[in-house]
């Protein structure tokens, strides 16, 4: 059950680094955001039956754990030993060198932790039914909420581009 737990973490480190890059802005709140995530995923694994599918199971429990630190502002950390496998930690690290981009980020870290899971799942191309799977919300709230998201993310990005 290990080895298939880390190989399921190393084919999927994007939606962990997603999730870690949007709720926390200093590397090491990011890295302790992901060790709580794995951990989280980890206890939650045995329980996984594929019911949904694997991402969508791990958006969920990312962005849960993610939007519950944040509202806590207290991470702790345990660890759990992987005997000798090794896991494949993204780098954490900003790597974005395009502005428009930056800025696309920095209106997002404005957002609330719900709008910015919204707004996430939505920019990994996720289903309106992916995501209400994920966020726990009906097909049509995905739509309102996400329509809202992008007309404050134009007010935000607009109020920031003006001289």
């Amino acid at each position: 059950m290990e080895k298939e737990f880390v190989s399921l973490l190393n084919r999927h480190p994007g939606i962990l680094y997603k999730v870690c890059s949007l709720y926390c802005k200093e590397p090491a709140d990011r890295e302790d955001l992901f060790q709580e995530i794995v951990l989280q995923l980890w206890r939650a694994y045995p329980g996984f039956k594929n019911e949904s599918s694997v991402t969508t199971w791990m958006y969920r429990i990312a962005l849960n754990t993610a939007i519950s630190n944040f509202r806590r502002k207290a991470v702790k950390v345990q660890s759990i030993p992987f005997s000798e496998n090794e896991l494949q930690i993204p780098d954490l690290r900003e790597d974005t060198t395009d502005e428009e981009v930056r800025a696309l980020y920095g209106a997002i870290e404005q957002l609330s932790p719900i709008e910015k899971a919204v707004i996430t799942l939505y920019l990994d191309d996720r289903s309106y039914d992916e995501i209400a799977a994920i966020i726990g919300i009906t097909k049509t709230n995905v739509g309102v909420k996400l329509n809202r998201i992008k007309a404050k993310l134009e007010r935000l990005l607009k109020s920031t581009t003006r001289y």
